[in-house]
């Protein structure tokens, strides 16, 4: 009996330590600017500057942060299309911090003679005012069954296979990468890579996208430096198994 009454204090604590807790947790959540929020900072951001998420969310008026809580400023900025999750803190001193993740931008894509952002799980995004370029490829012509809207989701197998080609070019060389500027779909035939600086547009096909960017990879210098025989050729061409060939015959059907 003594054994079961001296475990009571313990528990008691317990529940009293974890009822705290939810407490405290709960009101932070609900607590409402009574006056005291001055200014709400954004960081974390790559995309866009601060000022335009904190416009999209009707949040760079000082006097709209009245009665708000920390949960809706998040809840405000998280509906941005850019925005994949923000963190919300109060850090004193009247300011409040917004830690923005931004969505993961693959490439540009080119629909209907207009060009989206896609990320890296397929989605498609506007291209906003004041977005800052970023060096990525562009994904042209690709086949679409149906119509796309903005913030859809499409991931066709000529997508797909850009995200594979796009890829094997960061893991073998990040300045082929760096320099590869439109991967061309062709609406589901043979895709064709262009290269900012390097005159003859690559060939490349379908399929065994690390492979065909190891051979590519050989004679990268060559097509950058502008060798004789990369200088003189009209194209460069990955479709065959095992092979480069290196073309003067433009009778390809492939090049207009």
């Amino acid at each position: 009996m003594k054994e079961s009454v001296s475990k009571i204090p313990g528990t008691l604590l317990f529940v009293v330590l974890i009822s705290a807790l939810f407490y405290l947790i709960f009101f932070s959540n609900k607590k409402t600017n009574k006056g005291e929020i001055k200014m709400i900072k954004i960081s974390g951001n790559n995309l866009l500057p601060g000022r335009d998420y904190l416009k999209y969310a009707k949040l760079e008026n000082i006097s709209n942060y009245v009665k708000l809580t920390l949960a809706e400023i998040r809840g405000k900025i998280e509906k941005h299309p850019y925005v994949q999750k923000a963190d919300v803190a109060y850090e004193g001193n009247n300011e409040v911090n917004v830690y923005v993740k931004e969505k993961v931008i693959e490439a540009v894509i080119i629909i209907d003679g207009e060009p989206y952002f896609i990320t890296d799980d397929f989605q498609i995004l506007p291209m906003l005012p004041d977005i800052k370029m970023l060096d990525m490829p562009v994904i042209s012509n690709p086949q679409l069954n149906e119509k796309v809207v903005q913030l859809s989701y499409i991931r066709t197998n000529g997508i797909t296979e850009a995200f594979k080609i796009i890829d094997a070019a960061k893991l073998t060389n990040i300045n082929m990468y760096k320099k590869l500027s439109e991967i061309n779909l062709r609406y589901g035939g043979d895709i064709i890579l262009t290269f900012s600086g390097v005159k003859p547009p690559v060939l490349f096909g379908k399929g065994e996208e690390a492979e065909k960017m190891v051979y590519l990879d050989m004679l990268w210098n060559g097509m950058v430096k502008g060798n004789d025989m990369v200088k003189n050729s009209d194209y460069i061409d990955l479709r065959f198994s095992n092979e480069i060939f290196v073309g003067t015959d433009v009778k390809t059907g492939l090049i207009e």
